[in-house]
C-alpha cells in the first residue's frame, strides 16, 4: 500500500465518523450562560446543575420527546413540533441552542414559527449538546 493510499483511506474513515462531534467538559462550563433559565436535575433530586425556572429542567434532554416536560408551559411552535413526534438529539439540540427562532422555522417550515428562548449560543452549542448528553436518562 502507498502513502497517498493509506492518507486516502484514513482520511475517508474521517469523514465516515459521526459528523457531531461536541466536548462535554467544554459543555459543562459553557453551561453557565444556561443558568439563569435551567436547571438540570434528575428524577430523584440529584442536582447536576441548579438554575433558573424559567425554562424546563434539562436533565435527560436528549432522547427526550421535544416539549415533553411536564412541568412547562411551551410556546405554540415547540408544543406543535413536539406533537409530531419529534426527540431532541445532540445535533437538533445544539441547533436550537444557536438559534432558537431560526430552528424552528427551518424545521417547522414555518416563517412564523417563534421561541420563548430568546438566547443564542452559536459559540460553544455543540458542547453544550453533548454535555447534556452526558448528564441524563
Amino acid at each position: 500500500m502507498t502513502k497517498q493510499t493509506v492518507l486516502a483511506a484514513l482520511a475517508a474513515l474521517a469523514m465516515a465518523g459521526p459528523a457531531f462531534a461536541g466536548d462535554p467538559a467544554a459543555g459543562e462550563a459553557d453551561f453557565k450562560k444556561c443558568k439563569a433559565c435551567h436547571s438540570i436535575i434528575a428524577p430523584d433530586g440529584t442536582a447536576f446543575q441548579k438554575g433558573g425556572k424559567n425554562g424546563p429542567n434539562l436533565y435527560g434532554i436528549v432522547g427526550r420527546g421535544v416539549a415533553s416536560d411536564p412541568d412547562y408551559i411551551y410556546g405554540p411552535s415547540l408544543l406543535a413540533l413536539g406533537a409530531s413526534g419529534r426527540t431532541w438529539d445532540e445535533s437538533s439540540l445544539a441547533a436550537y441552542i444557536a438559534d432558537p427562532a431560526g430552528w424552528l422555522k427551518e424545521t417547522l417550515g414555518d416563517t412564523g414559527a417563534r421561541s420563548k428562548m430568546t438566547f443564542r449560543l452559536g459559540a460553544g452549542a455543540e458542547d453544550v449538546a453533548a454535555y447534556l448528553a452526558s448528564v441524563g436518562g
